[in-house]
């Protein structure tokens, strides 16, 4: 079985498009070799900055003949009919078998594909792949319709068994393929052949080419550390930038250069950052200062004065590079110790979003919400306001300009550097995250109140002016704030009722894109939800108040803010199952629990789910939810049918069997504990007695027939149903769950 040996050869690709572009070479290749026939033993794609390469080991040398029977029209069809078939078929009239079936005559087909050489197939195969490559971006030259990420050079396409290589023919836009590449550009940059994937992979090393990412990634990073380590310091990891450097390289030379003494004083945030962005440096640490004092950067080439003139020149760049973040710096710390507030007033100038006003703003109704939010964090309600209106005015500094990543974490510096508490100061820093289900869950008081209130700001007002995410689409990322809300009040152990702060937030949302609704008014609305809690009657009583608030304005905030504040819930109640997913608990699980009072308490909400989750998984939980289903189904067919509700309560005096007089006891013990146990929120102990309920339950209808002849019976039968699904019923909605 021949092997199959590709390279694209073009100018530099990308990076960042280096490992996607060998994935799709090998899948579009190898897809449409089985399609065609041709199997294989293994494939394996390798990049380079200059070439895409597939090796293919055990390759068919041709597809195999396939011999199908296909059946036709009838006998005596119309000639039209019969000719489309004869079409589709390849065949001649003549050709045709007629055969008797239980409808009558049918034609029928026999035909054979024979098979085809490998080469003719992997031809076909690798000039459409090329001709249709998926680049993210792609670019013509010439005056031909090629296209290509950049300029294609050469394709190697070569066939290799025992009797040796054989190329593949094909041409692809006047680019012939052929058994010959290059090696390093400036180091070996003359073209040689090659017989077989390993005579390849060793002429490249030889001309200065190292094929595998990884073993580029692994020279890098054991050389970094290596030179690092003999003078006493570390490296900053990086994995990123360690597989875009070795994205950048064919021969990676490691060397280490020096920062200037007087950029050292620099944040190592700061220097980290603009070395990384702008010259793909690594940074270097001492590990007993913690400051950065040298970088590492990675050569393409070896040089005879061992790289001392490319360390020479990168160290001039980065220079000129860290006395602009230097200048950024010092200027902004000058406005943060003499007057911070006018970076804050300067966000007044700064869009949001069209429709819900400026940054500036935006900051007014997270500081409103985080005193809010105070005394359900445990925060200092005049310290978080101003943490609130603090956090995000290193939007305004020249750093943050500069470098927008660095965002919150200079806003640190520039807090204390203004007097500021540390608390106060770490809020702009910790209130973005958690970014991701990876990323750590602030846990001091003032930064979780002060992330709370950004993210829900967020939720609120992109709610408020209906911009939802749709299908795989969510440009404001609000899955991800509403996963963060989510980490946040369940690691802190949290407990709060998010529709109040839903509705506040949502009429604050609104008086930035309706003027019909005055500030001073929006003041009184939401200091009677505090008061009373109750959305309707603060509605009531700003109407009430508000002289000038046209009718028909207020009836649309009455209807539109609760409508808006049901639809986050749900939508967070969707984020929730997917974030219980992964913990193993069903999506109807914790629908039994949505069901139940109180769920928009997430806390609340998901120690009910696993406490639900700890017993439906167990043999007695399994049967009791099958016990409650049957005693519901026959109750509510019962109900139907007699046109009454059965709750009254049953009598234990016209109990009849010991299985029957067992489940009253049995009921009254499961309601006696259950009861304290969720006034005290202990589901564990309310789920645990309700499961005990699964011996009484399967015994009564082993023994017992409901809907006996006796009317009284009956009747007393079907209220003790009614009590077990009410028991059942206080703790979750076992109606929900599946099976």
């Amino acid at each position: 079985m021949p092997d199959l040996l590709i390279e694209l050869f073009s100018e530099e690709i990308p990076a960042r498009m280096q490992t996607r572009a060998g994935e799709d070479l090998k899948k579009r290749i190898t897809d449409g070799l089985v399609e065609a026939g041709l199997t294989y033993a293994s494939a394996a794609a390798l990049t380079t900055p200059r070439r895409l390469t597939l090796a293919v080991e055990g390759l068919l040398t041709e597809s195999p003949t396939i011999r199908e029977e296909r059946k036709g029209p009838k006998v005596g069809a119309p000639d039209k009919a019969i000719e489309g078939f004869l079409r589709g078929a390849g065949l001649t009239r003549d050709q045709l078998e007629e055969r008797d079936t239980p409808k009558g005559a049918v034609y029928f087909a026999q035909i054979e594909k024979p098979g085809r050489p490998a080469a003719e197939i992997v031809a076909e195969v690798l000039e459409a792949t090329i001709r249709n490559f998926p680049w993210p971006k792609s670019m013509r030259w010439g005056s031909g319709p090629m296209r290509w990420v950049r300029p294609l050079h050469s394709i190697l396409c070569i066939l290799t068994d025992e009797t040796g290589a054989q190329v593949v023919p094909l041409e692809v836009e006047g680019i012939t393929s052929g058994d010959t590449t290059e090696g390093h550009r400036f180091m070996a940059p003359n073209r040689f052949a090659v017989s077989s994937f390993e005579d390849y992979a060793a002429k490249l090393k030889r001309a200065f080419v190292v094929l595998s990412p990884e073993e580029r990634t692994e020279h890098i990073w054991n050389d970094a550390q290596n030179m690092t380590f003999a003078a006493g310091l570390e490296v900053v990891d990086d994995k990123g930038l360690l597989a875009e450097v070795a994205g950048l390289v064919e021969w990676p030379v490691v060397l280490m250069g020096q920062i200037d003494d007087e950029f050292l004083d620099l944040p190592p945030e700061v220097l980290q950052t603009s070395m990384k962005e702008h010259q793909k440096f690594f940074s270097v640490r001492n590990p007993k200062t913690g400051r950065i004092e040298r970088f590492i950067t990675v050569a393409n080439r070896e040089t005879a004065d061992n790289g001392a003139t490319i360390l020479a020149g990168n160290q001039k760049v980065l220079s000129a590079r860290l006395a602009d973040a230097k200048f950024f710096w010092e200027n902004d710390l000058r406005v943060a110790k003499s007057d911070i507030a006018q970076w804050t007033c300067a966000l007044e100038n700064v869009t949001f979003h069209n429709k819900l006003g400026t940054q500036a703003e935006r900051i007014d109704r997270i500081a409103a919400l985080a005193h809010e939010l105070a005394p359900v964090t445990g925060a200092d309600a005049d310290q978080a306001e101003k943490a609130a209106r603090l956090a995000k005015a290193d939007l305004s500094s020249e750093m943050v300009y500069e470098f927008p990543e660095l965002q919150g974490l200079m806003g640190r510096y520039y807090i204390e550097a203004a007097g500021e508490d540390a608390a106060v100061a770490a809020v702009a820093q910790d209130h973005y995250s958690p970014l991701g289900p990876s990323d750590d869950v602030p846990t001091a008081p003032l930064s979780v109140t002060v992330a709370l209130a950004d993210k829900l700001d967020t939720l609120t007002g992109f709610w408020a002016i209906e911009e939802k995410p749709t299908g795989s689409k969510d440009p404001f990322a609000l899955r991800r704030a509403a996963l963060g809300v989510t980490r946040l009040i369940l690691e802190n152990d949290l407990r709060l009722s998010l529709d109040r702060f839903f509705d506040s937030q949502l009429i604050r949302a609104e008086s930035a894109i309706n003027e019909a609704l005055p500030e001073a008014n929006v003041l009184d609305l939401l200091e009677e939800i505090a008061e009373r809690g109750v959305f309707g009657a603060a509605f009531q009583t700003v109407r009430d108040r508000v002289d000038d608030l046209p009718a028909a304005a207020f009836l649309e905030l009455e209807k539109k803010v609760p409508d808006a504040s049901d639809d986050l819930l749900s939508f967070f109640h969707d984020r929730l199952k997917v974030f219980l997913r992964d913990e193993g608990i069903r999506h109807d699980i914790i629908d039994a629990c949505i069901a139940m009072e109180g769920n928009d308490d997430l806390n609340l909400l998901v120690k009910r789910a696993r406490a639900l989750n700890a017993v439906i998984t167990t043999e007695d939980g399994e049967n009791l939810v099958q016990g409650f289903k049957r005693a519901n189904n026959i109750l509510t067919q019962a109900e139907e049918k007699d046109g009454v509700e059965y709750s009254y309560g049953a009598d234990v005096k016209f109990a009849e069997t010991d299985s029957e007089k067992a489940l009253f006891a049995a009921l009254d013990a499961a309601q006696a504990q259950i009861d304290p146990a969720l006034r005290a929120e202990d589901f564990p102990t309310a789920m645990a007695a309700m499961a005990a309920l699964r011996g009484p339950v399967d015994a009564f209808f082993e023994d017992v027939q409901v809907n006996t002849d006796n009317d009284i019976l009956r009747r007393n039968r079907l209220n003790l149903l009614s009590q077990i699904r009410s028991v059942c019923s206080s703790v979750a909605d076992l109606t929900k769950i599946e099976g």
